[in-house]
């Protein structure tokens, strides 16, 4: 009888691990299940270097903790998820850049991983869906800025086995999570000559046949190579939905050009998948005129469900915006009312054609973060009732709402210092500013400077 027992008990682990790993909605659902998403921009994807060159040893591993905010966003904090879900966000998207937190071999910086997975946990523990990505490791060169992966053939060449151990570890690290995380294999991918709209664009002659075809290549290796790594860890991780950008993460609106629409006719789904792949395009389109804006949406969703959806896997629109045209001014300021309208447009077209939306990043930006408050209430309103219908009106607190500026400013020995940064915290916007002590120092001990630059 107690062999017997053993026998049932086993049994029935199995079917119980059975059905964690192979009981995943499909990618469609999880689509239509996250809603409405945010990006959580410029934080855990910022990144800074001082050597550019991929082939010196410097190259990797450059940054710190403190990474995350170097492009002037403040770190995280777990009442900020939940910010969002109260207001009807379903799912946030967090963009991370790894390259500066691994060494020359692919070693994740074990201190990175722990806190890309304290941020994973604030967004899943708020009842969100969360989608990390490999970020800021691919995009377009410039003299301050070098990625190291590219469409390219040589570059998958030399860069294969390094991509497939990153993601290999970013899937142990999360193999156990459930269907509300996600995983996004790469960014904005481009070609050797940075080329934007379609490979080869930025070459001299404009497009170049042979090597576009290399390009969306690479691509499809990339994202064979992303999925390969990830379903071998087992777990989980075997239904887990995974994301592959298209060339670029363009999106092939324009008729401004032939080859536009060739980041999407030569994406694959990646061999051996079935229900559990989404698509992703990222979409900013110029809203100077607002009905061609719209009509550029329109044709969009046209496209997207002719070109990817038929291949047999859902869409999501992973960044989306608007241009910005104005060197001193977004759009959000510029022309307020239009930016409204489109984002009404564009939230309400794409679902009502099934594809997943994430704006990028505004809505909650700098100081915001820390109350947390929304930075552009207006917009997040706008958003909010295309998705879920005029009668949404949740509570969207901005920073008057939260009554005033809190912060814990910490200090060593005797010195203390808070930098007030123009355009988060403008010194002339206060009558005064109030300094609390958790505990009495010694006599002649403490001196607090505060500043502005």
């Amino acid at each position: 009888m107690k062999r017997l027992r053993a026998v049932v008990v086993f049994c029935t682990a199995m079917l119980a691990s059975s059905l964690s790993a192979f009981g995943f909605e499909t990618a469609t659902d999880a689509v239509k299940n996250m809603g409405l998403g945010w990006n959580l921009g410029n934080a855990l994807e910022a990144n800074s270097q001082s050597i550019t060159d991929v082939n010196n040893p410097g190259y990797w591993g450059q940054q710190d903790l403190t990474s995350e905010s170097c492009w002037a966003q403040m770190p995280t904090k777990e009442a900020l998820p939940k910010m969002f879900k109260d207001a009807g966000f379903g799912a946030i998207r967090v963009p991370v850049t790894w390259y500066n937190h691994m060494d020359k071999d692919g070693n994740v910086d074990a201190e990175w991983m722990a806190r890309v997975h304290e941020v994973v946990d604030y967004v899943i523990d708020a009842g969100l869906y969360c989608v990390i990505n490999v970020h800021h490791d691919t995009g377009a060169d410039s003299d301050s800025f070098k990625s190291w992966l590219k469409a390219d053939a040589a570059n998958y060449t030399a860069n294969k086995a390094r991509f497939e151990k990153l993601w290999t570890q970013i899937a142990e690290e999360f193999k156990d999570y459930g269907e509300k995380l996600l995983f996004g294999g790469y960014n904005e991918m481009l070609d050797s000559y940075s080329s934007w709209c379609y490979a080869t664009f930025n070459s001299p002659s404009r497009y170049e046949a042979a090597k576009a075809t290399e390009a969306y290549k690479a691509i499809n290796d990339y994202a064979q190579s992303f999925v390969n790594a990830v379903r071998a860890t087992g777990g989980n991780n075997a239904s887990r939905n995974l994301i592959v950008n298209t060339y670029g993460s363009c999106c092939g609106t324009g008729n401004w050009n032939s080859h536009l629409t060739d980041p999407l006719t030569y994406m694959e789904k990646p061999q051996g998948e079935t229900d559990h792949i989404i698509f992703e395009v990222h979409s900013y389109p110029n809203i100077e005129n607002l009905s061609n804006a719209k009509k550029e949406v329109d044709g969009m969703m046209t496209l997207l469900k002719d070109k990817l959806v038929k291949k047999g896997a859902p869409v999501i629109i992973g960044e989306w915006g608007t241009s910005n045209v104005d060197a001193d001014k977004s759009d959000y300021v510029a022309r307020r009312s239009d930016f409204l309208d489109f984002a009404d447009h564009f939230v309400k077209t794409a679902k009502e054609n099934n594809i997943g939306t994430f704006f990028w990043m505004g809505l909650s930006e700098g100081m915001a973060r820390l109350y947390p408050a929304f930075s552009q209430p207006d917009l997040a309103l706008t958003i909010l009732q295309a998705y879920h219908g005029e009668n949404h009106n949740p509570e969207l607190p901005t920073m008057e709402d939260r009554g005033g500026m809190s912060c814990t400013v910490n200090y060593t020995t005797q010195w203390a210092e808070f930098n007030l940064v123009p355009g988060y915290i403008n010194a002339a916007d206060y009558k005064s500013l109030h300094v609390e002590l958790a505990e009495e120092p010694e006599a002649g001990s403490l001196h607090v400077k505060y500043y502005s630059t």
